[in-house]
């Protein structure tokens, strides 16, 4: 007999559709099924329950079910939370899940070869094919490119020996990643305060309930290493672990230490895989076999089995926040969806959040706080701190405009490479310079379908927008006035200092790493490997290089601009340029012990008095995150209240416009009986009004934590007619204003 199921599809859809079960077909709650859709045929989720009172000739049956263990419960009701929470679809949400459709069919074989034991003579053979024999006499299936480059032989060879019969072909499939790491393998030495914080975390794992820490801990702290040995428990108990990392760039320098500890590759999770190693990932996942996944902030949305930790590092980082499409902080997701799990969370940083410090500092005030606050203060293996000093660019200028690095900057580069030891130039700007301009008439070169400079970059001798990907070729004159060579470079990128530091270190080692010089993970490799095996002078890179990375013979670095980011009047700029700056001044020192010279720190400002610099000097984070906080408070902002915002766009602009005036005037500005305040500013234009085409506007809504904030905006959004050729976007908890 047939029953009725109601079955989510992974489309911009807000409700799951019933379907009918036939005979054969399970239909089990959780289970990953073939659904016809229009003409189509597309995999889905079986949500619930159907109404069985729905007439049969109106009603679609099940074509299919795919053999894989059913999403969990509590990942399905994380979904479903998470939609209501961000104001998504939730089919759009489960997409997020379902990001690798092919996973849900079983890999096809490929051929492997195994060595024919009944084939007892080896005369007459060569010594590269007996070297084959000699890999292949473990009898484990391997392809032919795996077994030449084990025995260091062509594939000829290989070929040879199957015609012989020494080898002979067997179907094979290519295993999940991570399936068996060592959770009893010896862990680094740990000190007294990073074995008491691993001991706490350990604790959490054991008593296999929800709970949240904040492991806050100086750069170079090992901090690695403490939450390792949470790993290795979860790992004890047969669970699985997630370990989210803000930028997979990270994930280079991580592989080593985790091979290291656990015996094996983890299972790695970003944009960057193949198609085939996101399916074997995924697939790994849901099947329970993939132990240990590290990934960028999608990897939280993998179907899990049995999920026993979540480690967020460097929790702080803005990359945390998918800003398109689908709007969610992984980060805050993460501790959603450990708390549905029943499991404990971690979050790793040497500079948290505004919002993580303060759920941290409450439980020691006596507040209702919400998690451990586990503390090293101090480098690991006796290692120190580095100095920093600030440079004042209006007394300690550089030589010339045409300069970018002060004379004490300068002197310090020169006594590290005279001492054999690595410098680190700090700039977070890509290209040549941010700004090119006409010196004859002011013409500014302005991206046609953004509010943004064209970004100059010498290598591919074009004019970039790094925000649409626009491009033109430099011109030789001025297409406002047609001036010849009157084009003037306004500012530095990190290829105007490669080139300032070539002219003045002609034979230094010089490399910069950005996302223009490291496109894909073997470049990025082969960069770092160069650092780290002491093959570069002096390092200019951007964010991709602030941190993560540990360089042994890195003792100074000098940031060109460390105002870069203060303006824009972002409410965040404070504590993300603290944030910045304190990690790339922790690549300094990192081995640098007490009886030993310091690594230094050179922050270029024309505000050394602004607070994020006295702050940086002083050592002293906790004042700096105090005032940032008490700031908020006084603007009734996030942590302290509800943010949304509610981004208004399109390609009309005066559509838009009267649409965003139309939201203004029915805006939500009232309190309630019981005097909580729900407030809306706005609405006025995006900091980048123009971007990718669009016209853009908001408006910014900030209420009290009590009040329903998703059931006031869905009220007032649905309540103004909205042409269709108008986006409204709701973004809650936003992180930027841009």
């Amino acid at each position: 007999m047939s029953i009725n199921k109601a079955i989510l599809l992974p489309y911009p859809i807000d409700k799951a559709y019933d379907y009918r079960v036939p005979e054969g077909i399970s239909g089990q709650e959780g289970s990953y099924v073939c659904v016809p859709l229009g003409q189509r045929q597309v995999p889905a989720v079986v949500w619930g329950q159907g109404a069985n009172d729905v007439k049969p000739n109106k009603i679609k049956e099940v074509v299919s079910e795919y053999h894989l263990p059913p999403l969990p419960v509590d990942h399905r009701k994380f979904l479903d939370w998470m939609a209501g929470y961000i104001m998504a679809p939730k089919g759009s949400v489960l997409k997020l899940t379902m990001s690798v459709p092919s996973a849900l069919e079983p890999p096809k074989p490929v051929m492997g070869y195994v060595i024919n034991s009944a084939q007892i003579s080896n005369q007459g053979l060569s010594p590269k094919a007996q070297k084959v024999l000699d890999v292949a006499q473990d009898g484990l299936a391997r392809r032919a490119s795996e077994l030449s480059n084990l025995a260091e032989c062509s594939s000829n060879v290989i070929k040879g020996l199957a015609e012989k019969g020494y080898l002979t072909l067997k179907e094979m499939y290519s295993a999940a990643p991570c399936r068996h790491p060592d959770a009893k393998r010896a862990g680094a030495d740990l000190s007294d305060a990073q074995a008491e914080s691993a001991n706490v975390l350990i604790d959490m794992v054991k008593e296999d309930k929800f709970d949240t820490a904040l492991l806050d801990g100086v750069t170079g702290a090992g901090k690695t290493e403490v939450y390792f040995e949470a790993v290795a428990q979860a790992l004890k108990q047969d669970k699985q672990v997630l370990i989210l990392l803000p930028e997979i760039a990270l994930s280079n320098a991580f592989l080593d230490r985790f091979q290291k500890r656990f015996g094996c590759a983890p299972a790695l999770w970003h944009s960057s895989l193949s198609p085939a190693k996101r399916k074997l990932t995924w697939r790994g996942v849901a099947m329970g076999e993939s132990k240990v996944v590290i990934g960028a902030r999608s990897a939280l949305f993998l179907p899990y089995q049995n999920l026993g930790l979540i480690i967020i590092d460097e929790e702080h980082d803005p990359a945390y926040k998918q800003e398109e499409g689908v709007i969610y902080n992984a980060r805050d997701m993460a501790i959603v969806r450990a708390h549905m799990g029943g499991f404990p969370i971690a979050l790793v940083s040497a500079t948290p959040s505004l919002e993580t410090i303060y759920n941290a500092w409450s439980v020691e005030q006596g507040g209702l706080g919400k998690y451990k606050h586990l503390v090293l203060p101090e480098r690991h293996g006796g290692a120190v701190l580095p100095d920093i000093k600030l440079i004042d660019l209006r007394a300690d200028k550089p030589e010339s405009r045409q300069y970018f690095i002060s004379p004490t900057l300068q002197g310090a580069l020169e006594g590290n490479l005279a001492r054999k030891e690595q410098s680190l130039l700090f700039l977070n700007r890509r290209g040549y310079a941010p700004l090119t301009l006409c010196r004859n008439c002011g013409h500014r070169f302005e991206c046609p379908r953004c509010t943004a400079w064209l970004i100059e970059h010498r290598r591919s001798k074009k004019l970039h927008c790094h925000h649409c990907d626009h491009n033109m070729h430099l011109p030789s004159k001025c297409p406002e006035c047609k001036e010849e060579d009157s084009l003037a470079a306004c500012g530095p990128g990190v290829e105007r200092i490669l080139e300032e530091v070539t002219e003045r270190f002609p034979d230094a080692r010089v490399a910069v790493l950005s996302s223009d010089t490291a496109t894909t993970h073997d470049e990025l490799k082969s960069i770092l490997k160069q650092i780290y095996d002491h093959e570069v002078d002096i390092i200019i890179g951007t964010q991709i290089i602030a941190k993560g990375y540990h360089f042994p013979k890195l003792t100074c670095v000098g940031v060109i601009d460390a105002d870069l980011g203060l303006s824009g009047g972002d409410l965040r700029a404070s504590e993300r340029t603290y944030q910045l700056l304190h990690q790339v001044a922790g690549r300094a020192g990192r081995e640098q012990k007490a009886d030993e010279r310091s690594g230094r720190v050179y922050l270029q400002t024309f505000s050394p008095e602004n607070r994020v610099m006295q702050a940086l000097v002083a050592g002293d984070r906790d004042l700096f995150l105090r005032v940032e906080l008490s700031e908020r408070e006084g603007a009734f902002m996030a942590p302290f209240s509800r943010v949304a915002g509610v981004i208004v766009s399109g390609r009309d602009e005066k559509q838009v416009g009267e649409v965003a005036r139309a939201l203004g005037q029915c805006a939500p500005n009232t309190k309630d009986e019981k005097g909580r305040a729900i407030q809306t500013l706005g609405p006025a234009e995006a900091p980048f009004y123009r971007l990718r085409g669009k016209y853009r506007r908001r408006l910014l809504v900030r209420a009290d934590k009590a009040i329903d904030v998703q059931k006031a905006l869905n009220h007032w959004i649905k309540s103004v007619s909205i042409p269709s050729a108008v986006r409204v976007q709701v973004d809650i908890d936003p992180q930027s204003f841009f």
